[in-house]
């Protein structure tokens, strides 16, 4: 079942910007897809299963893709893994993988489906953007032969690549990007020998696109954006959600905001995984978002963007995120800290005894600053100011540094940090800031039952605070500066030491 959300006033509009060359405005569409998995993964199946499974999950994208252009898309994303899965072996993703050549060859596959040898899933990819007139982005597998004239050739005689396609409105494949930054559990994958940025142009700006764990990264989710000046980021993720600070919904959207591009991000949909979070995220807004822990459906969305969004009087200044932290002395307290983890990570914590008060907690060279006042202070609810200054190793290095305020999922405070769904408690006024030795922070404000805080309720200012301005009463359940070190990081985050089991 397919269910698709999208304003009316949306689809009148699009219309109007369909009749023009260069449009200001396009329609962005992405789909939560509940992919239908192979019933094993452990021995290789035949080529001839292979396809039958991916031709199912097509068949359910087709619809998306169907939809998605009456209603005047230019663009549809779809997740990583989509169209077969996830959990594979090197061996048992080998049937599933096809040939994709670069996309600089001008190749059509829907006109010319025999030109790279067997390629039925990239023809009927094709052919959907080309009948329905829509650029196309699915995640597949890439083969490429090499032998022992390389020293880095695997034994088996090939790279096996995860891999983005975009094919443009008249079936043309425009871009292939090989995932660098691989998830530890990949590993029916190779390691691209180099960083990959792949950009392409359209009528409605200019795109980049990388893949799920290539988010965390400088390169080449930062370079992209940064060196090759994209307006909008196409993101294909099969993202579990990891609260409290790496929900897929309010991590992506703040990256959206703080590199100052759209987002298109289509997540995979597995309740069982915790999988599910997608959206289409401006610079200055959340346009929609999906989160659905309830049900096995997918879920279409739509919502227009501005095709270039550094021209807008709307786009966000840019945030000295260490300035007001900085130019203030650390709030004197004589309470205690303590020790918690998120995610494998210690933070050092303090706790929030009064319903105002004014609270700093220290890590390295990070120091949390937070000054609040809540409706009331409930005793069966406890909230935590922490800060964490090091390199995250469990499942990949990369090194942060993250201010949090957070409930404890009880009252004992070495729950502090463990997944929390929902909060009573509410704050009426809030400033969260940080001495950080980055300009890459993505601030996140998480509300009871994991929703996002509307943009009318908050505001990131220019010298670095996170702060309420409304003074509407706001459940919170997590709020956060979320930095990225790069020049800390290892030369590729996916090859980290740690890994879980």
């Amino acid at each position: 079942m397919i269910i698709s959300h999208f304003p009316k006033c949306v689809a009148i509009s699009a219309l109007f910007v369909l009749s023009v060359g260069a449009l200001d405005t396009f329609i962005a569409a992405v789909y939560e897809h509940a992919v239908i998995l192979p019933n094993r993964t452990e021995t290789p199946v035949s080529k001839e299963e292979a396809l039958f499974l991916m031709n199912k999950n097509i068949d359910v994208l087709e619809k998306a893709v169907k939809l998605a252009a009456k209603q005047g898309a230019h663009i549809i994303v779809t997740p990583e893994d989509g169209i077969y899965g996830w959990v594979f072996t090197r061996e048992s993703i080998y049937p599933y993988l096809e040939d994709i050549p670069d996309s600089e060859v001008n190749w059509i596959p829907c006109r010319d489906p025999q030109r790279f040898g067997y390629t039925p899933v990239q023809e009927r990819l094709s052919c959907l953007a080309k009948d329905n007139s829509i650029y196309v982005v699915a995640n597949i597998g890439d083969k490429k032969p090499c032998n022992a004239s390389d020293p880095q050739c695997p034994p088996d005689g090939r790279y096996q690549y995860n891999t983005d396609v975009v094919f443009d409105s008249e079936g043309r494949l425009v871009a292939r990007y090989h995932k660098y930054n691989l998830f530890a559990p990949e590993i029916q994958f190779d390691f691209p020998k180099t960083s990959e940025v792949e950009t392409f142009d359209t009528p409605f700006g200019k795109f980049g696109i990388f893949t799920c764990f290539d988010i965390f990264s400088h390169d080449p989710a930062v370079v992209v954006v940064d060196k090759f000046q994209v307006d909008s980021v196409i993101y294909p993720t099969a993202w579990y959600n990891t609260l409290p600070l790496l929900s897929a919904v309010p991590f992506h959207s703040a990256w959206a905001r703080a590199m100052g591009v759209n987002l298109l991000a289509a997540n995979t949909h597995n309740t069982s995984m915790h999988m599910t979070g997608s959206g289409i995220y401006a610079p200055e807004a959340v346009k929609v978002y999906h989160y659905d822990m309830e049900t096995e459906s997918g879920q279409l969305m739509l919502s227009e963007l501005k095709s270039r969004p550094r021209r807008e009087p709307t786009y966000p200044a840019v945030v000295d995120w260490g300035a007001y932290a900085e130019s203030m002395k650390p709030f004197s307290s004589e309470q205690s800290h303590f020790p918690g983890l998120i995610y494998f990570d210690e933070f050092t914590f303090t706790e929030l005894k009064r319903n105002t008060g004014n609270y700093t907690v220290c890590q390295k060279d990070l120091c949390c600053h937070l000054t609040y006042k809540m409706s009331e202070k409930r005793t069966d609810e406890v909230y935590a100011l922490g800060a964490f200054d090091g390199l995250h190793t469990v499942e990949g290095q990369y090194y942060l540094q993250v201010c949090t305020l957070l409930k404890c999922q009880t009252t004992d405070l070495r729950t502090c940090g463990q997944p929390v769904g929902s909060v009573f408690t509410k704050f009426e006024e809030f400033s969260l800031s940080g001495t950080f030795g980055t300009s890459y922070v993505f601030p996140q404000l998480i509300l009871s039952g994991s929703q996002l805080a509307p943009e009318r309720h908050y505001e990131v200012s220019r010298d670095g605070r996170l702060r309420g301005r409304s003074g509407a009463p706001l459940p919170v359940l997590v709020m956060a500066l979320y930095g990225r070190v790069f020049e800390k990081d290892p030369p590729r985050l996916g090859q980290g030491p740690g890994k879980l089991q």
